[in-house]
């Protein structure tokens, strides 16, 4: 199966649906599968008095408060019909995040394939409760939790009637440190759960998205904009056109590269066999019923005669006609 990718657009619009619009036909030309928005009640999530992370501040008016930025990074609700239909129109499936209890009503009323539960509500009992009760498949980001609050929160949505499960690791900071990234979490969380694993990456550049391919990542997430210098929280973390779409060209490759755990040869190499192995040959003309010796016989290329595996089993035997020096041996 193909690893699922999602390009991230977030609130990377800055609240205009024109530009939502453009983000939409910019992942799919860069052949994403999945472009996912962020739907969210500003005043529901987030309190008048709530500080903005670090990050935030760098990126945005640092006086304004939280509830003040995402009121200015929220999309109409009622400019969802316009987005979807141009998801449609553009061939690239329509996610959206939901951050509250009313935007997962709200996009109940859209044929998303999945639910993208954030890493902040990963702790948030009503919310996985909601989301659960709706039977649809998960993928269920992990920044900044233990494993144990993992298997709590993925507990709480299997017994409350979720369907499939993915969870992606992450480290909950834009952008990322390489050095706090640990890919190897990834394997952790899939041998703990038994649930496929994947990766949402907030790292500067592609690397990191490729390698947790390498590792076994059936999802990967990346945010990406048009411009990394434009104001808001996300636009410094994020990809623009030609690195999403060289990451993807990446990705597919690798998948490519990935292959089976069997090790045989593979059907190019086939050829090449013959070529690069060696076969016994005669290390000097030899006569009829002349044994074979150290002295008279050797391994050279082509690989199309007797093995040099069989080394010992020629040893001592008679030679059954003439041999030419370089002559692929017979017995």
């Amino acid at each position: 199966m193909s690893v699922l990718i999602i390009a991230e657009a977030g609130v990377n619009h800055n609240g205009d649906i024109e530009l939502a619009k453009k983000l939409i036909k910019c992942a799919a030309q860069a052949g994403a599968d999945i472009i996912k928005f962020q739907t969210f009640v500003p005043e529901l999530i987030v309190s008048k008095t709530a500080q903005k992370a670090e990050y935030q501040k760098e990126t945005t008016n640092s006086a304004e408060s939280q509830l003040e930025m995402l009121r200015m990074l929220e999309l109409p609700l009622e400019s969802y019909p316009e987005l979807v239909n141009c998801c449609k129109e553009n061939n690239i499936t329509f996610l959206s995040t939901p951050f509250d209890l009313e935007s997962i009503e709200f996009l109940e009323n859209y044929e998303m394939p999945y639910w993208k539960i954030p890493s902040g509500e990963i702790t948030n009992l009503p919310y996985l409760i909601k989301i659960a009760k709706t039977s649809k498949p998960i993928i269920l980001s992990s920044g900044m939790s233990t494993l144990d609050e993992i298997q709590e929160s993925v507990h709480i949505l299997k017994t409350n009637g979720a369907g499939e499960i993915t969870l992606l690791h992450c480290t909950t900071e834009y952008p990322a440190p390489i050095e706090d990234v640990n890919l190897f979490a990834m394997e952790t969380m899939r041998k703990a759960t038994g649930l496929k694993v994947g990766y949402s990456d907030h790292t500067v550049g592609i690397e990191v998205a490729i390698a947790a391919v390498a590792l076994g990542a059936t999802v990967i997430e990346k945010h990406f904009t048009f411009d990394k210098n434009m104001e808001g929280p996300d636009h410094k973390a994020s990809l623009e056109p030609h690195e999403l779409e060289a990451m993807i060209k990446a990705i597919r490759n690798i998948e490519r590269a990935i292959g089976s755990c069997e090790k045989i040869p593979s059907s190019s190499e086939l050829d090449n066999m013959k070529v690069a192995r060696k076969s016994i040959v005669a290390k000097r003309d030899i006569q009829k019923s002349e044994k074979f010796s150290e002295e008279n016989i050797t391994t050279k290329r082509p690989g199309n005669g007797i093995s040099p595996m069989r080394w010992f089993e020629v040893l001592e035997t008679k030679a059954t006609r003439d041999f030419k020096e370089d002559e692929l041996i017979e017995l």
